[in-house]
């Protein structure tokens, strides 16, 4: 009986193996910039809504691409194995094989260049063909970024990249390109939310490299907080969390015209609690529950801070 539970739990199911692959608790982030540039845009009066669903749509099959190829290209460059910390995962365990996963990787890819090309006909029709090209490379360029995170033959966030790419796509892409979609015009002072969910998404990423940082050494794997050690790797946290909230704080301070603009004020404990937590907690398992923690996070100070703009 004993043996048979545990096969059951150390075999989901193909369904169930998949949808962790997919990694539900990072999700939050896709809708947390493409929300910022929603809100943002409803601010100024452009706010619509099927761009914003299709920005959606799209970001959140990049966003699966990007964990598939997380998946596949950390267990083929040995990040994941017997020596990790963090949750086991589905190519690792298994539980999908690595041939299965890289045409899941197809899929997606073609998943977000349909919603992407859909996207960019909706917001821009045939009369705008010049900035269709545009934000059509930049969304080939989130496809590549996406797979080429670890799963490329040279991955960048084995060289230490993985912040840089996080920061552009998830904060300064996903927000002001949501924005302009919409406005057909970039407001200047967006660009500090913008700068919000750059700082905020980064350090979803931090807290999952300081859980791994033994694996990742171990596996070559160059990350920011392998190459800054686990006690300035928390400091480095300190300082994205710092950076969101000023950018935020800032935003209000130079666009001021209503007390519900502080509103955002609301989740700070939050951000608070998951920088502590990152600092006093050593242990990979005691660390994993704050990725989520700060993903959620992340997404309740955009709703807050888009509202409080909006009222």
């Amino acid at each position: 009986m004993n043996n048979t539970s545990q096969n059951i739990s150390q075999n989901p199911g193909l369904v169930k193996a998949w949808i962790s692959a997919f990694r539900p608790r990072t999700l939050p982030l896709a809708l947390s910039c493409i929300g910022m540039g929603g809100f943002m845009a409803a601010a100024n009066g452009y706010f619509n809504g099927l761009i914003v669903a299709l920005c959606v749509l799209t970001t959140l099959f990049l966003q699966i691409l990007s964990n598939l190829a997380n998946d596949y290209g950390d267990t083929k460059h040995g990040a994941d194995s017997e020596h990790r910390e963090g949750p086991m995962r589905a190519v690792q365990a298994g539980h999908i094989k690595a041939e299965h996963m890289k045409t899941g990787m197809v899929v997606f890819s073609i998943l977000s260049l349909v919603s992407g090309l859909l996207l960019l006909w909706v917001a821009f029709g045939t009369d705008g063909m010049l900035l269709f090209i545009l934000f059509l490379t930049l969304g080939l360029a989130s496809i590549w970024a996406a797979i080429n995170y670890t799963a490329g033959d040279k991955p960048y966030g084995y060289a230490g990249l993985g912040d840089v790419f996080v920061f552009v796509f998830f904060g300064l892409v996903g927000v002001l390109g949501t924005y302009y979609l919409q406005a057909q015009q970039l407001q200047p002072l967006v660009i500090l939310p913008a700068l919000v969910c750059g700082f905020f998404s980064t350090a979803v990423l931090n807290v999952n490299n300081i859980r791994d940082i033994k694996s990742d050494t171990l596996a070559g794997k160059n990350s920011i907080p392998v190459r800054l050690g686990p006690v300035k790797a928390r400091m480095y946290h300190f300082i994205l969390l710092a950076g969101g909230v000023l950018s935020a704080a800032v935003y209000v301070a130079m666009n001021f015209y209503s007390y519900w603009q502080l509103l955002f004020l609301i989740a700070l404990p939050l951000v608070i609690v998951n920088g502590l937590n990152v600092w006093r907690k050593q242990s990979s398992k005691e660390l994993d529950p704050y990725l989520k923690q700060m993903a959620i996070t992340t997404l309740l100070f955009v709703l807050l801070f888009g509202m409080g703009q909006v009222l």
